[in-house]
C-alpha cells in the first residue's frame, strides 16, 4: 500500500478517527522539514570539502600556512555566501569572514569593481581563502611576528589582537595538536612560531 492510498485512506472521514488524520498530517509534515535537514548537512559537507581544497591550493604545500588557514577558518566559522554585519557597519564575508573594509584595497589589486570583489567574497571559497591568506601574509610581513599578524587579520587594535588570536590557538590546537608547529624530521622548519 503506497503513502498516497494511505494518506487517502486517513483523511477518508468513514475509514480514520480524527486523532489519526492529525498524527498522519504531523508525520507528513515531519518529513520535508527531515529532507531539509539532510540537505543542510549535505551541503555544508559539500562546502567544507570545497573550502579543504581551497586551503590546500592556497597554502600549496607550506604545511605551516595550511594550518594557519585552517585555524582562521576554525575561529571564524563563516561559510560559502555568508554575509555577517558588524556593528561598524561592515559585513564578515564568506568562509574565513574576510570583512567588508577589505574590499576597496582588494579592488585596487585585483583591477577589479568593488562590486565584483565582494560577490567572489561571499560566494568563491577560494577567493576568499586566497583574500585571507594575502591579509595574514601582508600582515607577517609588517610585523614579522607570526602570532600578530593572526591579530592583525582580525582587527588593528591591540586587546582585540591578542584575545583573537589566544582564540585562533585554541582552535589550532583541537585541530592539530599541542605539537601543531613541531619541527619535522627532515630540515628546518619554514617558520619560527612561538606561542603567544
Amino acid at each position: 500500500m503506497g503513502l498516497a492510498m494511505i494518506t487517502r485512506a486517513a483523511f477518508a472521514p468513514r475509514f480514520a478517527p480524527i486523532f489519526i488524520r492529525a498524527v498522519l498530517a504531523a508525520l507528513m509534515f515531519a518529513f520535508p522539514v527531515h529532507s531539509l535537514e539532510a540537505r543542510t548537512t549535505r551541503q555544508n559537507t559539500i562546502d567544507e570539502q570545497i573550502v579543504a581544497t581551497c586551503i590546500a591550493r592556497s597554502a600549496a604545500g607550506r604545511n605551516w600556512l595550511a594550518k594557519t588557514l585552517w585555524g582562521l577558518r576554525d575561529q571564524e566559522g563563516g561559510w560559502i555566501g555568508a554575509e555577517v554585519a558588524n556593528s561598524d557597519g561592515s559585513h564578515d564575508l564568506g568562509p574565513l569572514q574576510v570583512n567588508s573594509w577589505w574590499v576597496p584595497r582588494l579592488a585596487t589589486i585585483t583591477g577589479r569593481p568593488e562590486r565584483h570583489v565582494r560577490h567572489w567574497l561571499k560566494q568563491d571559497a577560494c577567493f576568499n581563502v586566497e583574500a585571507a591568506r594575502w591579509i595574514f601574509l601582508s600582515g607577517l610581513a609588517t610585523t614579522r611576528d607570526y602570532w600578530k599578524a593572526i591579530g592583525v587579520y582580525h582587527s588593528p587594535t591591540g586587546w582585540r589582537q591578542q584575545r583573537y588570536t589566544s582564540s585562533v590557538l585554541v582552535h589550532l590546537r583541537r585541530r592539530f595538536g599541542a605539537s601543531l608547529f613541531a619541527r619535522p624530521s627532515k630540515g628546518p622548519s619554514p617558520v619560527s612560531v612561538t606561542t603567544p
